[in-house]
């Protein structure tokens, strides 16, 4: 079996499980932005989403820790008080920029979770979409190797 279709397979499979179990509907599945993950820069992954240059804003928070000692495992979470439609993670020196993609449905709290990668220090960029405008968070999470704090 080649490698594309092990991955539509994979992929299809993970797609048709998360929405039969509610946690997204067909129709995000579909949405998937291929290009955006595939992303190199931050300039190219803002482009793609359609983000421009996002607005720095209080409104928007960045909960990661300072220091990762395991950066195979960070930690980050995103809250803003908008109403929020799309939630995005980016880590600038990771190979793809982007680490994750929400899509927040209308009524729901606008708060996600997750646990990212990351193969050095880097600044983690939260990324908020509401009323069609994109607003962010920056934070530096320091990522040690041995786990030493150091």
């Amino acid at each position: 079996m080649n490698q594309q279709r092990r991955s539509v397979l994979k992929y299809s499979a993970v797609f048709g499980l998360m929405a039969s179990a509610g946690l997204i509907s067909v129709a995000q599945a579909q949405e998937w932005n291929k290009a955006a993950f595939e992303g190199k820069g931050l300039d190219d992954v803002f482009r793609i989403l359609g983000a421009g240059s996002p607005d720095k804003s209080s409104a928007v928070t960045l909960n990661a820790p300072d220091i990762a000692e395991n950066g195979a495992v960070v930690p980050v979470g995103i809250t803003t008080t908008l109403k929020a439609e799309q939630m995005a993670i980016l880590v600038e020196k990771n190979p793809s920029a982007l680490a994750a993609q929400f899509f927040i449905p209308s009524g729901t709290e606008s708060f996600v979770t997750t646990r990212i990668k990351m193969g050095q220090t880097s600044n983690v960029y939260a990324l908020v979409k509401a009323d069609g405008k994109w607003s962010m968070a920056v934070k530096e999470v320091k990522v040690t190797l041995g786990g030493c704090g150091g």
